[in-house]
Formats: structure tokens, sequence, C-alpha cells
């Protein structure tokens, strides 16, 4: 059973910023979370970290207009997930709304993988802008198909020594915008921007790959500014794609540091206000939410898996058009056809989910520190988010297999809080360096490919590693809470205001905990059991998702405060997330 732990927090940061006029609840929780002083929570884009602080930021902002001057042809390669193709968007709006003659390709990741391989530059080569088939709009009818002058990759390319090679071979320049953890050895590109590369100083290792590239767009803005490009003409406001950054970032889950955060409250304000662009606002009505009451929940919880819906199961290509599209009517047909998708890919990932525990049983995964599962009718395009679920029920590493082409078996993996997977990766391919073919990820999620007959053997050689990295304290799921609330503070006002913030990686959503009397329950919704809450000092309606199950008459639960929008009428209503009896 979880432990339930309150956070630790600073009484005296918790006390000057409630002199500041927070409230001492806020206060409370943002000391917990880090913060020290009121102008961290400051949002105006005055206070973004500069980007002459990124290293080659600058370079790739004079090479860039260099070749917008020349009319050189640029090509982006995008990653097929909610980040790259955030970032793909991104990247076209931006160097587009400069001047620049680019277009973009995207690996189907079932025929090329990830990231800028060998095969995805001489598709390049070839003139292709896209590898599943051109969305509308892509291209302008009858455009020339050539060689691009210039490859610059979003959310990839840190490990792409050889693509980069092949590249430099044909003739094709290489700029590199990535946030990935680097490999033993850097490609040979042109210029590569990427907070996490040796050398690099910049004080937020957590810019998500969308956000690299607009900080290079930041950089880009004031070379041609300097170059005397806006004499005469306004410049290309690029507050105008945070929308589509803020999407990008609360998707990818890099953490919500004061940077991060920034972007997102001004990608959220936008929005809110109904200036995203028609994708964005197309994804939200398909998911029947109102775009002035998103949170950084709704980007990551309600667009973004239906954006990765594409990437996961056919093309990112679509995402990326959704994205890009300007047209109402288009976007909103682009949405239908995502959502459908999403739906699909929920489908699949309930059946696959279904396979795995059955698998697992006759097997007490509390015997072992790890958990790496194959079945043969697994999708390749869903394994993230069923070993995301599986380290969520038994607080284990674990890595999912897919089966892919030629005997490859193709992994994605989860981790938890004591156990760096990139890291604990390089560690096996050192002890058994015939065992991974690739890898490559982040401290709590990665890929590896190996070998289907190596399955047994990697099984057993990711267990000892875990064994070696964890410690039995790891193996125990924590959860930590904001403590108890005063019956005053559960209120309306308190439960909006929460709303308000951008909470998510690194910066979690406040959680409290209480002991309650349950004095009514009934099921909702055939899956969902409304609940009549008595605390001291209060009686409060409360929810919990996904369960039927009927509870106790008195419990210790771990809640959230939400709001209840019914008939127009809104109250208040606990999200019951965790309980145990009392």
């Amino acid at each position: 059973m979880p432990n339930i732990i309150p956070r630790n927090y600073s009484a005296d940061a918790a006390r000057r910023l409630a002199q500041t006029g927070i409230t001492p609840l806020l206060a409370r929780i943002y000391a917990a979370r880090g913060i020290s002083g009121a102008e961290q929570l400051e949002t105006g884009l005055a206070r973004l970290l500069p980007f002459t602080l990124l290293k080659n930021a600058q370079q790739m902002a004079t090479l860039l207009a260099d070749a917008i001057a020349q009319n050189k042809k640029l090509l982006i390669v995008a990653d097929y997930d909610c980040d790259g193709a955030t970032a793909c968007a991104v990247a076209l709006r931006g160097l587009r709304a400069f001047g620049a003659r680019v277009d973009f390709i995207v690996p189907n990741r079932f025929e090329y993988g990830y990231g800028l391989t060998p095969e995805i530059v001489r598709l390049a080569a070839e003139g292709s802008p896209q590898s599943g088939g051109v969305p509308t709009g892509v291209l302008p009818a009858g455009a020339a198909r050539s060689q691009p002058d210039i490859i610059i990759t979003v959310d990839n390319g840190i490990a792409s020594v050889e693509g980069v090679a092949e590249a430099n071979r044909l003739g094709m320049q290489v700029l590199v915008t990535d946030h990935h953890l680097p490999g033993d050895a850097l490609p040979d590109a042109l210029c590569i921007v990427n907070p996490n590369q040796p050398g690099c100083e910049f004080p937020s290792k957590n810019l998500a790959g969308v956000g690299v590239m607009f900080y290079v767009l930041m950089a880009l803005r004031a070379e041609l500014r300097a170059r005397g490009a806006y004499t005469d003409k306004p410049e290309p406001n690029l507050g105008n794609l945070l929308d589509i950054v803020a999407l990008g970032t609360v998707a990818d889950v890099v953490k919500l540091d004061d940077n991060n955060r920034i972007m997102v409250q001004q990608g959220l304000q936008r929005i809110r206000a109904g200036r995203a662009c028609a994708g964005i606002n197309a994804l939200l009505q398909v998911a029947k939410k109102t775009h002035a009451k998103v949170s950084s929940y709704e980007l990551g919880f309600v667009v973004g898996p239906r954006l990765n819906a594409a990437g996961r199961l056919e093309d990112m290509g679509l995402g990326i058009a959704c994205l890009l599209s300007d047209d109402a009517a288009e976007a909103a047909q682009i949405a239908e056809k995502l959502d459908t998708l999403n739906r699909e890919r929920r489908s699949i990932e309930a059946d696959m989910q279904e396979a795995a525990m059955a698998a697992l049983e006759h097997i007490d995964p509390a015997d072992s520190c790890s958990l790496a599962m194959f079945d043969e009718n697994w999708h390749q395009g869903v394994i993230g988010i069923l070993a995301s679920r599986l380290k969520d029920k038994f607080h284990r590493p674990v890595i999912a297999f897919a089966r892919a082409q030629g005997g490859e078996l193709k992994g994605s993996g989860r981790s938890i809080p004591g156990l760096h997977l990139r890291d604990a990766l390089d560690l096996l391919s050192k002890r058994h360096p015939h065992l991974l073919q690739k890898f490559g990820g982040h401290a709590m999620a990665a890929g590896v490919s190996i070998r289907e007959e190596h399955l047994a053997e990697f099984q057993r050689a990711f267990e000892s590693v875990a064994q070696s990295l964890l410690s039995p304290a790891d193996l125990t799921q924590t959860i930590e809470t904001d403590g108890a609330l005063a019956p005053e503070e559960c209120s309306l006002d308190i439960a909006r205001s929460l709303e308000q913030q951008v909470w998510g990686q690194g910066f979690p959503q406040p959680l409290f905990e209480g002991k309650f009397d349950v004095q009514a329950q009934r099921v909702v919704g055939e899956k969902h059991l409304k609940l009549r809450l008595a605390g001291p000092g209060s009686s409060l309606d409360a929810i919990h998702f996904f369960s039927t199950d009927p509870l106790p008459k008195r419990i210790h639960a771990v809640y959230s405060l939400g709001l209840n929008e019914y008939n127009g009428n809104v109250s208040l209503q606990l999200v019951v997330r965790h309980w145990r009896e009392e």
C-alpha cells in the first residue's frame, strides 16, 4: 500500500510569499514546489531566459538568416510525437513568417524508426517532403521537389551520428535542434542547439523540443532585426506561436520550471482568449472542451493524446497538418480524423493492458525490481502508454516490447524516481555490449531496440541493473500531499484559483488529504462513484473516477479540489485520487 506523506516546505519561504499578498494556502503550496520568491511566479515574457545563454543559438540564427537571404531550400525533419509535431509546426510557421522556403518530412515510425536516420536522409535527398503522403496544404500544387540545401531537425538529431554523416556525404548541411540527452559522440552537424549538449550553460535544461525551436526563432528574429529586415515592415509576432509551444511543452511531460511555466502560461492565456491556432481550437471542440476554461490538464490529457494518436497509429503528418491549418473547416475535418484515431488507440491500449495483466496473473511483480514484457500482438505505437500504465500500477520501471521488422523488437520504457532509465540502459549496454541495437531517452522515459532472440537475456540483464540501482524504499510508492485543508479552504473560489495555475511535471497539481465518513455513495455514468463525504466541520460532494467498488464507512482520502458543472451551475467537489480504510 502506498505511503501518504505531506510535502516538505520551507516555512520561511511560505511566510515571505504570504507577505506579498499570496494566500497562506497558495504560499504553502508554492513553497513546497521550490518557490522562494514571488518573482518566480511572474509569467511576463520579459522574464524568459535570454536566447543568448543557449549555446549556438546565435550561430544557428546567422546560418538561417544567410539561408533565407540566399533563398536556400530548408527541410524540417520532425519526430512523431506531440513535441515533435508542435516543434515542426512552430518551425514552419516561424520560418515562413521570416521569409524562408521550407517544407517538412516526418518519419513513419513503423518504416523508418526514430530520428534522422540515413534512410530518412536519402528520402529527403529525393525531394520527398512527406513520408506517408503529403497532407493538404503542406506543399503548393506543382511545387518542385528537389534536394534541400539544409536539413533542420526538431526534437531529434542529437544521437543521429550516421544520419548526419549521410547528409554530409550527399551535400546537405544539417542544423540540429533537440533536447534529448546526447550519446558518447555528437553528430558532425553544421550547428547544434540543445540545452543538454556539453558546454551549454543555459539555466533551464528542461526545454522541450518545441521550446528549443522557439528559442532559435527568437535568436533569428534578433539577427534579422540587426540586419535591418524590419526597418520598413513590422516584425513577425512570435507570441502567436505560444499556444503551440505550450501544448508541446505540457504534452512532452518535461519539468515545468520557472522558464517553462512562463511559456505555458502565456500559451494558455492565448487559448483562453480565443486566439489559438485553428488546429488547437478544433481539437478542443472535438473533445467538447471550452477554450475559455482550458488548463494545462486539457493540453496534456485531452489535446495532446489526440495529436499523438496520428503518430502512434498512422503518420504524424496528419497532426502537423492540423497545427498548420489556418482554415477552421479544414482543421475541424482533420481534428475529427485525429479523434477517431484516438478512440482506436484507446481500444488497442485496453486490449494490450488486458493481455499484460493476464500474463502477470501468476506473477508477483513485488518479487522483482523491473518488468520487461513482450506480446506478439502488441502495437508499436501504443507500447509507451502501456508501459506507463504498468509503471503506475506496480511502481516498477517497465519496458514494453512490440515486434518490428526483420526479427527486431522495439521497446518503450517508463521509469520511477530512483532509476534514470536512459542511464540504466547505458549501464546495461556496457555490461552486455551485444544486447542493445540502439537506445536513447530521458530519466523517466526511453526507447530501446533488441533482437527478438535476445528477449529473455535482456529481461535478466535489465532486472540485474534495476536491482543494482534501486533500494527497497525506491520500490515503495509514495503519495505526497499538501496536507489537510481547513473547512474554510474547501471553497469554490480556492478551487477556481487552483485551476487557473500552471501545474504539471515537476510542479504537480496540489493534492490534499483528510479523514472522512462516507455518508452516501452511488455509481454514475456506469463507471464512476459519486460520494458524499463528511469531514471536520463540513460535508462535501466528491467523485472517484473510473471506480465502482463501494467504499467502507470511513476512509483516509487523498483528493484534489474540482469543479462540477451541471445544468449551468458550478459547485465544488472533491476528486478522490486514492483512499484507504480508516
